[in-house]
């Protein structure tokens, strides 16, 4: 159980460092489009890693929506019974 944990953890770690990175890469591209005087790409970006975020997130409530329910018809038939 321990050993299971312990890899868990390594790998959210991981993770965590891989999104550090690209939070490193957006910064820089966001840096230089400024430096040119372009300063539209924020609200791209922005649009985007909220978009990101919200997927998985939006993905997970259809399929508890989706267990409810099933859940919820099956507990009808056995009343039925």
């Amino acid at each position: 159980m321990k050993l299971k944990l312990i890899l868990l953890a390594f790998f959210f770690l991981g993770i965590h460092l891989s999104s550090w990175a690209q939070c490193a890469m957006c910064r820089a591209s966001v840096e230089n489009n400024v430096a040119n005087g372009e300063t539209t790409i924020g609200a791209g970006l922005n649009t985007g890693i909220i978009y990101l975020f919200t997927m998985p997130y939006l993905l997970a409530a259809v399929i508890a929506f989706l267990w409810y329910r099933a859940a919820k018809k099956r507990k009808a038939k056995l009343a039925l019974r």
